[in-house]
C-alpha cells in the first residue's frame, strides 16, 4: 500500500474549477486520517470554515456529529481512532446565490479507493450525507430511506443525515433519528473504541 497523503494534500486538480467558483479559491485539501483508524466518517466535502482552518467538522455540525457520536473533541480529532474521509477532500465553493457546490466527482475517482485501500482496520463506517450514501450503499434510494434503514445496511454501517444547521428541520420532523438511531451509533462507537 502507497501512503498517499502527502501527495494527496499538494494535490491541484480543480484549481481552475475552484478558480472559477463565485469564492475564487485556491484547493486546499483536508486529508485527516491514519492507517490505524478503526472509524471512518465518510462526508460531502469540506465547508468554507473547514477549509480556513484546515480541521474537518470544525464547525457547529461538527458539534451535532460529536455529540450524536458521543465523543469529546480530542477523542474525535484522534486519527489513531477516526479517519474523515469526505467525497471530495477540498472545498467545492460556492456558486453565485451563495449555495455550496457539489463534490466535484474527480476528487473521488482519483482518491478514494487509495485512501480506503490504506485502511484496514475499520470497523465502524458512518455515512454523512447523500453523496458518500450514493457511493457506499448499492441500493441508495434517498437519504431519508438509507437512514431509517439503518437496520438493513451491512454491520457496522451507519447511514446519517448531514448534521449541518440546515437539516434541524429535518431532524424535526424525523424524531425517531435521535430516538432510536442516535443511541444505538453512541454504543457502536463506544464498541469499536474500547474493544
Amino acid at each position: 500500500m502507497t501512503d498517499i497523503r502527502a501527495p494527496l494534500r499538494r494535490c491541484t486538480l480543480c484549481r481552475d474549477r475552484f478558480a472559477a467558483t463565485a469564492t475564487g479559491h485556491q484547493p486546499r485539501p483536508v486529508v485527516w486520517f491514519a492507517p490505524e483508524a478503526r472509524i471512518l466518517i465518510a462526508g460531502q466535502a469540506p465547508g468554507l470554515r473547514v477549509y480556513e482552518s484546515g480541521k474537518p467538522f470544525w464547525d457547529a455540525s461538527g458539534n451535532r456529529l460529536r455529540d450524536w457520536m458521543g465523543l469529546d473533541e480530542d477523542t474525535f480529532y484522534d486519527q489513531s481512532k477516526l479517519a474523515i474521509l469526505p467525497m471530495a477532500f477540498c472545498f467545492p465553493g460556492y456558486n453565485a446565490s451563495g449555495s455550496d457546490l457539489p463534490p466535484p466527482p474527480i476528487c473521488a475517482k482519483t482518491w478514494r479507493a487509495q485512501a480506503l485501500n490504506l485502511l484496514p482496520d475499520i470497523r465502524l463506517t458512518l455515512l454523512i450525507g447523500g453523496y458518500a450514501m450514493k457511493y457506499h450503499l448499492p441500493d441508495y434510494k434517498s437519504v431519508r430511506l438509507s437512514v431509517a434503514g439503518w437496520q438493513d445496511h451491512p454491520k457496522g454501517v451507519f447511514a446519517l443525515p448531514h448534521p449541518s444547521w440546515r437539516n434541524t428541520g429535518w431532524l424535526k420532523k424525523n424524531p425517531w433519528f435521535e430516538a432510536e438511531v442516535v443511541p444505538r451509533l453512541r454504543a457502536a462507537v463506544t464498541e469499536v473504541l474500547h474493544d
